[in-house]
């Protein structure tokens, strides 16, 4: 399911990023694996962008890249 779906809060395991590659080694760069753990912390106010909780500290993505991030619940 994509990062947006999870609730507030929770957590989930990364299973796919499906950022088109000239967007992706940025988040590879950031620590964003397959397989790393990550927390929904908050969306603005108008839902974009939104931050998540990754390797200890606080990442913000923007919505629509979010939403290619596929995860699985824990």
């Amino acid at each position: 399911q994509p990062l947006t779906s999870l609730a507030l809060g929770s957590a989930g395991t990364v299973t796919a990023i499906q950022v088109p590659p000239e967007d992706r080694a940025r988040l590879l760069e950031m620590g964003l694996l397959v397989g790393t753990r990550v927390e929904l912390v908050r969306f603005a106010p108008l839902g974009d962008p939104v931050e998540i909780k990754v390797r200890g500290y606080n990442l913000t993505l923007r919505k629509h890249e979010a939403d290619l991030i596929l995860v699985q619940p824990k």
